[in-house]
């Protein structure tokens, strides 16, 4: 028995923002559907008068280099970017973490944007993507405009997107240039259950054996996607040596917020387990980013 009363499926973003802030209401966009469809199913989610399919929109079904950076849109699925070369060549944190989300059939459906718009703290794709500094194309009645990534989120499992009017077309990453690199790492439950209890995502920028700049990003760090910036500051300019990476990780410490979940870990283990999985992350991530 069907769940909802219309089924739309437009072709165009103004047709998506006319059908979203006109159709009758409530209405809900969908793409993969593998979170939705479930939640609908079992009861975790209000009542859907209309369906607005995204799946037929061009824009949000490109991954494509737009000038300076490398666009994915945001109904493309988790196994496309997986096996793209362009992703491949500039954005390897987020084929690791596309690579560990759900199953081999979900990947095949679920989308990046599905990701991302759950505003889940640990979501692997969100953490990759903080990490990258991407930014989120979204439409909205006048048109479409940037945001920072970051800005996407209020806190767990809400954004600062209006559901009614607005939608994320997409995400752009700065191409990665020579001595440029990133790595993403995670740490689960040994049964693979599908919950991460800490997952770590590293961009490195070096000269020779000097740290230019670094990006981290730790979920679950606080109620929202977080970004290590004092870790990253402390780094910043200095060489790459085990004393240097110990103290970032110091500073990493205290600055996340690593809170005891029932259903993943106590602060405490996060806590002991954290050092372990940062330094093999932004390791990975340095190795990778040597100037042949």
């Amino acid at each position: 028995m069907y769940q909802w009363q219309e089924y739309r499926q437009p072709k165009s973003l103004a047709e998506a923002i006319e059908d979203l802030s006109n159709a009758p209401v409530p209405a809900v966009p969908i793409a993969g559907g593998t979170d939705l469809l479930l939640d609908m199913r079992q009861g975790r989610h209000s009542n859907v008068h209309t369906l607005i399919d995204l799946t037929n929109i061009p824009e949000m079904n490109t991954i494509e280099i737009q000038g300076e950076s490398l666009f994915i849109g945001a109904c493309v699925s988790i196994n496309r970017i997986i096996n793209d070369p362009l992703v491949q060549r500039n954005a390897q944190a987020l084929i690791e973490a596309c690579d560990l989300i759900a199953g081999p059939q979900v990947r095949n459906i679920a989308t990046l944007g599905g990701n991302v718009a759950h505003a889940l703290p640990a979501a692997d794709g969100t953490i990759a993507l903080l990490a990258l500094s991407a930014t989120a194309n979204v439409a909205f009645p006048g048109g479409v405009r940037t945001m920072q990534f970051q800005e996407l989120f209020l806190g767990p499992g809400k954004t600062s997107i209006d559901k009614q009017t607005e939608l994320i077309v997409g995400f752009s990453i700065p191409l990665a240039k020579p001595g440029q690199a990133s790595a993403f790492k995670r740490i689960m439950r040994p049964q693979g259950v599908a919950l991460p209890i800490l997952n770590c995502a590293v961009w490195v920028e070096r000269e020779g054996n000097r740290i230019n700049a670094s990006r981290i990003a730790v979920g679950p760090g606080g109620p929202r996607p977080f970004r290590a910036t004092k870790a990253e500051n402390s780094i910043s300019g200095q060489y790459f040596n085990d004393d240097n990476i110990s103290k970032a990780t110091e500073v990493l410490l205290e600055q996340g917020s690593f809170r005891t979940s029932p259903r993943r870990a106590t602060s405490e283990y996060r806590k002991s387990i954290l050092p372990g999985l940062f330094q093999g992350t932004f390791k990975k991530a340095w190795s990778r980013a040597v100037v042949e």
